[in-house]
């Protein structure tokens, strides 16, 4: 199995960068066919694992990998907003209630700090989603007590509403909420545990 976070993981957020992972590509497609050239002296391969859902178009080009994997890049998290190789369609968010109304165009939202993991900043932040026309208060971003969103769009929230927010990685998604329901065109079609399951979160 091979994983190539300085690929799959990052956006093509400078030249710099794009540059890096170019060369890293080159390396590891030469590192790689060593590797599984060297193991099958020893053993039978069935299967060569690789890539990540930032790198899927790469490591697939790859002829010695024979399946590849994508991880949450499959439910669109905003951390992936920011590859030039391929545009996300975002299908999962959160909705988090308006608990306050401090200003006619700011709402505060109950809750809502769920950072992802890395070091911190505003790539690691949820971002809003629906209704159009709302953003996040730079000087208080997301909150474990509460979340303050501002726009014209506030104007039309009543307490109670649900704003819906995109998380930027979806493992952290999962570590918040017991259940994940799935719809489609509207409709309930099911409820599902999240991958930590048995009716526990951590958050």
């Amino acid at each position: 199995m091979f994983y190539d976070a300085q690929i799959a993981g990052l956006p093509d957020s400078s030249p710099a960068v794009r540059l890096m992972k170019r060369r890293s590509a080159d390396d590891l497609r030469a590192r790689r066919g060593g590797i599984v050239s060297a193991v099958r002296d020893l053993a039978d391969l069935e299967f060569v694992n690789g890539g990540g859902t930032g790198s899927l178009e790469v490591t697939g080009s790859d002829p010695v990998v024979t399946e590849l994997a994508a991880g949450s890049g499959l439910l669109g998290p905003t951390l992936f907003d920011g590859y030039n190789a391929f545009t996300p369609t975002p299908v999962a968010a959160f909705a988090l209630p308006v608990v306050r109304r401090p200003a006619r165009d700011v709402v505060t939202l109950f809750s809502g700090g769920y950072l992802a993991s890395r070091p911190p900043g505003w790539s690691r932040v949820p971002s809003v989603h629906s209704p159009a026309g709302l953003q996040l208060v730079k000087t208080e971003g997301t909150g474990e007590v509460q979340t303050p969103v501002r726009g014209r769009a506030a104007r039309d929230l009543e307490l109670g509403d649900g704003v819906w927010l995109r998380h930027a990685k979806a493992g952290e998604l999962c570590e918040r909420f017991d259940e994940v329901h799935l719809v489609r065109a509207r409709e309930l079609v099911d409820i599902v545990p999240t991958y930590r399951g048995e009716g526990q979160n951590f958050g």
